[in-house]
This record gives structure tokens, C-alpha cells and sequence, in this order.
């Protein structure tokens, strides 16, 4: 049995982990035998600063299966400083956090900085500027971490990397989450694995305790607002909530008595999906109408909301009749929750492992990822079961493969320690970061998103350029693109005011190039056309060719045809003619869309190749010269408010003209046709008398 288990581990080779937006690439990673060798089994080879493996396998935090029945933390508590009563106002939480009166004068400077975003105020942005150092130089950490991110991103104050870097050190030490954040993405972007893993291990924890007991939480879509350079107008539609025609059929539909409707709305408003803020009341009601109809999945969630106690009062005996229930229809995801509460010996008499293995066992073998899961953390434990780190390394990449983000969490954790895993740092960093972006500090991308959907441009940038020092891609990508897109409309804080024009241009580079490094190939492309033309930055062709080199690598058409223009014209790279048709037919394999382009540039390189100092050489080499003089001409001169309006009513008269010229030539034909009628019978024989 342990050689067929091995086998089985080593026969995964390449295992897709999907992370937060159904749009983003999948993290891919490689799994080898080195990788699957004997686990550390003792702490002597390990550095002082390096976690015990040994330890971390008996740990709470590592159990999922410990003694602890402690309540439910509010996403308040999990995230300090968070923005949440400025956004949500009127969210209920069961344990309110009190509030001193330094966090009251926070949050107030804060609610300034999302006006003076909104309105793009420049005085009220120093004012609370102002206010947060105050608040600050007293030792608030929260305001502190803000006072990091102003340093950072160069909003009314210089910019400088290591201000930022200080402020947001001394905010984490004070607990504040969101520095945390920045601080291990800063790690990570240098390779100081060692210090990001230990950052993204304690954020994803908290992230891990977020999310209900037994299967996988929907979270905050990651919408990305644009689709390369246009807008993403379908994710967009998507997300509006209640005034989205299709939410509305649903609701409809669930008003009407169907239960899959009713189970779907209460999905969305309890976890806050597709653009509807959260509200578990309303969303209770749902669940509660679809179970009074027999819906099964309403009754598993319930039994999951009931047994972690997440919007209502936790109570175990009425989760274990929902998730029982939910299990009699043949859902089998339900007997995951089922050997949840009997392993931890909740809502029945006493624990059982075997039973509680048996409904583990039902699940998995019905593909549920939570199933898997669980049975990885019994063999991790030796619950129930003899102790072996190799079958639940097995359990927890059919988890992870599935999507599963507790098992994301224990991969990295034996990546992080050795345990089941040869000890990687990088990998364990790679897999932490995903859990730790599905934590409450999210948010911010719904807030962000909200804010754009209402037209609000200037607080959408301001909330995603925060989410974006925290190491969110997307958030990335669209702050920058909504600097390309909106210019002088994003609302966009400089050092003294409002962005420069050169501000803009460096801050959107930067955003881009930090999307690059995380496999955004749009932004690749965009870097290497700010390096070739010296967009906001030196004119630079190696540097333009190396973003090109990294989109390319994306299966990015447009970086195959322009890497095959720099080989063709020696710029950046070494001259190649071979190389650029090679680059060239690559472009037209990934899309045919570039057929025309390709085709030109082929007949333009079969030119070259046979008539290297020819006139028609001379005359595609001076194209790039002369089309920005021609555009210039057509811009300043055509598109002149005055001569458009001339030129415009100039085409209009010759139409006029041309058409009437052409309905009378049409009409003396016709004319002449009634005047002489044609004789069928003229040339043909004699009719008969």
C-alpha cells in the first residue's frame, strides 16, 4: 500500500493551484521526486530561525482538528485599521469592537483622504495628510501603516521606498495586518524568502480562520475592470448587484418559489458576491425559503454557517440536522461537515474518528475537495488512523488541485518546514500569498469596485492603489489602467497636488511593472512599449526587449511580432532575419487575428533579404519617421474643430453630388426604354393572321 501511495505521488508531476480570480493565469508548479523525498523528521538540521517541522505538526495552529472551541472572530477583529466602518457603515456586528478616541480622529482623517480621492481636493488630501503624522508621531500603528502607503505611492509627501518601508514596519509590530502585508510582498519582490515566509505564514492563519469549518469559502471576486486596453464591460455587468438584469431574473425567479434561485441570491448576500453587499439577514431568509422547499444545498451551508457561527449564534445540534438532512439527498459534500463535527466531538454524544472517517471517505470519493482535505489532516495527525505524512501530502495536493485553500495552507506549511515536502522557501512563500489575498483585508477590492461601477474614478484608484502596496495583481493592473484610461480624471494625489503629467507616467509604470513581475502579460507588453518609445521613462531597447521577452513567455502574440521587428531591425537585440520570421510565424500560431500585420512583415523582411540596400528598404525603414508626422497632421490640422466641420460638410456635397449625378444617368436609360419598347418578335419568324 505505502509503494502504490508513492507512486501516486510522484505520477503528479504538474498540479494547476488557481488563485483568486477565475481571470487570472493558474499557479503552476512543479512537484519531482526530490521534492516527495523523506520528510524531516527532527529539528537538529534546522537553523534557529527556521520553524520546528515536529513542532508545527503538533501545533494548534497546524491542527485543523484541535481542542479549541473559540467563537468567531468579526472580520474587525482579524483586520485592525481596517476601513470597513467607513465603506459599511451600517454592517451589524455581533461583538462590536470599541472604539478609542485616536481610532475615531483615524478613521476620520482617512474618511477625509477617500473624499479629497472622490473630489480630487488637494487641500482636504493635505489636511488629513497632516492629520494622519499627527496621529502617527503618538505611536497609532494603524495610522502609521497609512502614513507608510502615502510614502510609498508619493501622495503628498516625497516619495521615498525606505520612509514607507519604516512606517509600515513599525505598523505591523503594532498589529496592523495591511502593513504585514506590504511589508511580505517588499520581501518577496527582493527574494528575502526567509522573512516573507514568515509574514504570509501568520497572514494566511488569519486568513484560514475566515472561512467555514470544512469546505472552500467564496470570497471577493477580483474583478479586473479591463480587458487589455479596452474595458471589461462584461465582468463589469456582472458586478452591479442589484441593478444587474440578470440578478434581477433570479431574484424574480426565487420571488416565484424556485428553490436553486432562492439558494443562489442567499450565496451572494451572505458572502457579499457579484457586486451586492453583504447581509446576512436577508441572506438567512433565502437559505431558510429554500430548505422549507427540500433545496440541499441551502441546508449544507446552514449547517456550515450554524456550526461556525458566522452571522447567527453558533449551535452545533442544529448544524448537524442541516448538514444530515443535506447528506439524505445525496449530497455528499455534507458528510464532509458531518465528520467535521464528529472528530471534534461537537452537537453529538462523543467523539467518534472512525465514523468521523467514514463521512470523510464518502465525500472524497465523490470528488469533494473538503473530503480530501480532511483526510489529509487525520493521516498528517494520525487521527483515527496511523500517522503518515505521505498520504496526507497525497490528500492535500487532490485538495489544493481541486481549489481548496486550507489545503494551499498545509502544502506551504510542509513546503515551509520540511514535513512531507522538501523544505522551499519560494514555494511556500508562492502558496501562503495566495491564501493570505483571500484574508478580510479583500475588501478593498469590493469597495474599489463599487466605487467604480458608480463612477466615483478617483476613490476606485485611490482604494486599489492601496490594495495594490499590499501585492494584489489585479489591483495592480487596474490602477494603472485606470491612469492610461481617465489621465487628469483619476483624480490621481502628487506630491504637492495633483499628479504631473511625468507623475502619472512613473507611478503607471510602476503599477504595471509590478503586474509584469506577477505574470500579467498586458502589463509586460505595456512596459516594453514604455521602454521602445520612452514613454514616462529613458528610451531604453534592451529593457523593452526583456519586458517583450517576459510577455512572450505568456504566449503573448503581439511580443512575438515585436521582438521579431527588433531582430529584424537590430534594436535591443542582435539583427536576425531568421530569428524574425521565426517570431513572426510564432505571432500568427497564437492568433490568427495577426495575419495581415504578419503578412506584411514578411513580405518586408523577404524585401530586406534580397534588396538590403534597395530603394523600398530605404522607404520601410523611414515608415516609423514619417507616421507620427502624418498623425500629427491629421490631429492638428483634419481634426481642427473648424476644418473638421468644413471638411465634413465639403464630403457631404460631393456624396450629394455624386448620387444625383448617378440617378440621372440611371433615368435617361429608362426613359428611352418606354419610348421604344422592345419587339419580342421583330427578328424571330412571322406571327400568324
Amino acid at each position: 500500500m505505502r509503494i502504490a501511495t508513492e507512486k501516486l505521488i510522484f505520477s503528479l508531476l504538474i498540479l494547476s493551484l488557481y488563485p483568486l480570480s477565475l481571470t487570472a493565469r493558474p499557479y503552476v508548479f512543479v512537484l519531482t521526486q526530490d521534492d516527495l523525498k523523506d520528510a524531516v523528521t527532527t529539528s537538529s538540521s534546522s537553523s534557529d530561525d527556521s520553524p520546528d517541522p515536529t513542532h508545527h505538526a503538533d501545533s494548534p495552529e497546524w491542527d485543523e482538528f484541535g481542542e479549541s472551541d473559540s467563537p468567531h472572530k468579526s472580520e474587525d477583529q482579524l483586520d485592525p485599521g481596517s476601513w470597513r466602518s467607513i465603506f459599511e457603515p451600517d454592517s451589524s456586528s455581533s461583538d462590536p469592537i470599541p472604539v478609542s478616541v485616536s481610532d475615531e480622529l483615524y478613521l476620520s482623517a482617512v474618511s477625509k483622504m477617500v473624499s479629497a480621492a472622490t473630489y480630487g481636493d488637494a487641500r482636504v488630501m493635505e489636511e488629513a495628510t497632516a492629520e494622519i503624522e499627527a496621529a502617527a508621531s503618538e505611536g497609532h500603528a494603524h495610522a502609521r501603516s497609512v502614513l507608510g502607503f502615502l510614502y510609498g505611492m508619493g501622495i503628498m509627501k516625497e516619495k521615498s521606498k525606505a520612509k514607507a518601508f519604516l512606517f509600515h514596519h513599525f505598523a505591523s509590530e503594532g498589529g496592523n495586518m495591511q502593513s504585514k502585508m506590504a511589508l511580505a510582498y517588499t520581501y518577496s519582490r527582493q527574494d528575502m524568502y526567509d522573512k516573507a515566509v514568515k509574514l504570509y505564514a501568520e497572514l494566511a492563519e488569519v486568513a484560514v480562520n475566515s472561512f467555514l469549518i470544512s469546505k472552500d469559502s467564496p470570497v471577493i471576486e477580483a474583478v479586473r475592470i479591463h480587458n487589455g486596453a479596452e474595458e471589461n464591460k462584461e465582468a463589469l455587468r456582472k458586478s452591479r448587484g442589484e441593478d444587474d438584469e440578470d440578478f434581477q431574473i433570479l431574484e424574480y425567479q426565487a420571488v416565484k418559489g424556485n428553490a436553486g434561485a432562492m439558494y443562489k441570491i442567499g450565496l451572494f448576500y451572505y458572502f457579499g458576491l457579484r457586486g451586492l453587499r453583504r447581509d446576512h439577514a436577508k441572506a438567512m431568509s433565502w437559505f431558510l425559503k429554500a430548505v422549507e422547499k427540500g433545496e440541499p444545498r441551502s441546508m449544507e451551508l446552514l449547517g456550515e454557517i450554524y456550526a461556525r457561527g458566522a452571522g447567527v449564534e453558533r449551535n452545533y445540534t442544529k448544524a448537524l440536522e442541516c448538514l444530515t438532512l443535506a447528506a439524505k439527498q445525496q449530497l455528499f459534500s455534507a458528510f464532509n461537515g458531518m465528520g467535521y463535527l464528529y472528530v471534534k466531538g461537537f452537537g453529538v454524544d462523543k467523539k467518534n474518528f472512525t465514523k468521523a472517517k467514514e463521512y470523510f471517505e464518502k465525500a472524497a470519493n465523490n470528488d469533494d475537495a473538503g473530503g480530501h482535505y480532511n483526510l489529509g489532516v487525520m493521516h498528517l495527525k494520525g487521527i483515527g488512523v496511523k500517522k503518515d505524512v505521505k498520504t496526507a501530502c497525497k490528500y492535500f495536493i487532490l485538495a489544493a488541485n481541486a481549489g481548496q485553500p486550507k489545503a494551499f495552507y498545509q502544502l506551504a506549511k510542509m513546503f515551509h518546514t520540511g514535513v512531507g515536502l522538501k523544505k522551499n522557501l519560494p514555494m511556500a512563500t508562492a502558496l501562503y500569498k495566495l491564501v493570505a489575498e483571500r484574508g478580510p483585508w479583500s475588501s478593498l477590492s469590493r469597495w474599489a469596485l463599487e466605487s467604480y461601477l458608480k463612477g466615483d474614478v478617483g476613490k476606485a484608484f485611490f482604494l486599489y492603489s492601496r490594495m495594490a502596496e499590499l501585492g494584489y495583481e489585479v489591483a495592480q493592473s487596474n490602477a494603472a489602467w485606470i491612469l492610461d484610461k481617465y489621465g487628469e480624471r483619476s483624480m490621481c494625489m502628487g506630491e504637492s497636488e495633483f499628479c504631473t503629467d511625468a507623475e502619472r507616467h512613473q507611478r503607471a509604470h510602476s503599477l504595471w511593472w509590478q503586474a509584469s513581475e506577477q505574470g500579467n502579460e498586458h502589463a509586460a507588453l505595456l512596459i516594453g512599449d514604455a521602454y521602445y518609445y520612452g514613454r514616462g521613462t529613458e528610451r531604453d531597447y534592451h529593457r523593452a526587449a526583456e519586458a517583450y521577452m517576459h510577455a512572450k513567455s505568456q504566449s503573448n502574440a503581439q511580443a512575438m511580432f515585436n521582438l521579431g521587428y527588433m531582430h529584424e531591425h537590430g534594436q535591443g537585440l542582435p539583427f536576425d532575419l531568421h530569428l524574425a520570421k521565426r517570431y513572426y510565424d510564432q505571432a500568427l500560431e497564437i492568433d490568427s487575428a495577426a495575419k495581415l500585420p504578419v503578412t506584411l512583415a514578411l513580405t518586408s523582411l523577404w524585401i530586406r533579404k534580397n534588396y538590403a540596400d534597395g530603394f523600398l528598404v530605404h522607404l520601410i525603414d523611414s515608415l516609423p519617421e514619417v507616421y507620427p508626422k502624418v498623425e500629427a497632421w491629421v490631429e492638428d490640422v483634419l481634426l481642427e474643430e473648424g476644418n473638421a466641420t468644413i471638411l465634413t460638410l465639403f464630403v457631404c456635397l460631393l456624396t450629394v453630388l455624386y448620387l444625383r449625378e448617378r440617378h440621372r444617368r440611371h433615368a435617361v436609360p429608362a426613359a428611352g426604354e418606354v419610348a421604344v419598347p422592345h419587339n419580342p418578335n421583330e427578328h424571330g419568324a412571322p406571327v400568324p393572321i
